[in-house]
């Protein structure tokens, strides 16, 4: 089983800037099932640049309805359905994704809902135990108020991913025993801009009640971009105890963790 980072760039600005090696686009999780986790710009685009085939995609989790993690999630529908031709396939979202928000706005049309064979909201505390692997849905503190991490189990491993969000008493311990959680810090420090997660704040406390065997940093904002994810992630390691590490877009973490 592996992780393949696709596009591991987030925020409003580098959403439209796409900083090079940096651009937006999710990520992938490969093993006995191939799901992919919140498809923002460029994630189909950059699947076929790195030879991820759209149509393989068994699952699609969008954790909520921000374009940087749902703007390409219904073509990968299109994908996952065999250009809609095979009803296939398994569709997990927030409740903004699937059913809309307090706008009526929703990430995935009903259109797109019908072409695949499953749909599910995701619920805080829930577990659900599917095909290949099972999934348990986190509480997130975020703008969109049904926005979920998760500590998804397969292959005998667990990933953990907490999303966008905001620091809680108790987060940490929802992600205690993954083998790799995937911290959404899209910037390095603690600003005037809450519910989303700062590295060297929010990152290091979460990791001292996670302890993971591997935390890594991912969905960079122009802050952590120009403060250096490499650096930062040496700086989080240093302070949690815990191996952590940065990636650009087409990483993978594999084996050595997974």
């Amino acid at each position: 089983m592996e992780i393949f980072f696709v596009g591991v760039g987030g925020g409003r600005i580098n959403l439209i800037r796409q900083v090079n090696g940096y651009g937006t686009g999710g990520f992938a999780i490969l093993g006995s099932k191939r799901i992919y986790v919140d498809p923002g710009p460029g994630a189909i685009v950059k699947m076929n640049m790195f030879n991820i085939n759209p149509l393989s995609i068994d699952v699609l989790i969008a954790t909520h309805n921000h374009i940087d993690h749902v703007s390409d999630a219904n073509v990968l529908t299109e994908g996952m359905s065999s250009y809609g031709t095979k009803k296939r396939g398994v569709v997990i979202g927030s409740e903004s994704v699937i059913n809309g928000d307090e706008n009526g706005d929703r990430g995935i049309t009903r259109y797109h809902q019908n072409l695949v064979k499953e749909v599910h909201v995701a619920e805080w505390g829930k577990k659900e135990i599917f095909e290949g692997f099972e999934i348990e849905y986190v509480k997130s503190v975020h703008d969109d108020e049904s926005t979920f991490g998760f500590r998804l189990s397969m292959d005998g491993k667990t990933i953990g991913y907490t999303s966008d969000g905001n620091y809680y008493e108790g987060i940490g311990k929802n992600y205690a025993g993954c083998d790799v959680l995937i911290i959404n810090t899209i910037k390095p420090m603690r600003d005037k801009y809450p519910k989303h997660f700062s590295a060297l704040t929010d990152g290091v406390e979460i990791l001292e009640e996670a302890k993971p065997k591997l935390c890594v940093l991912y969905h960079y904002g122009m802050r952590m971009l120009k403060a250096g994810p490499a650096y930062v992630a040496n700086e989080v390691e240093k302070r949690a105890g815990v191996k952590t590490m940065s990636v650009r877009d087409g990483a993978r973490v594999g084996s050595l963790f997974l």
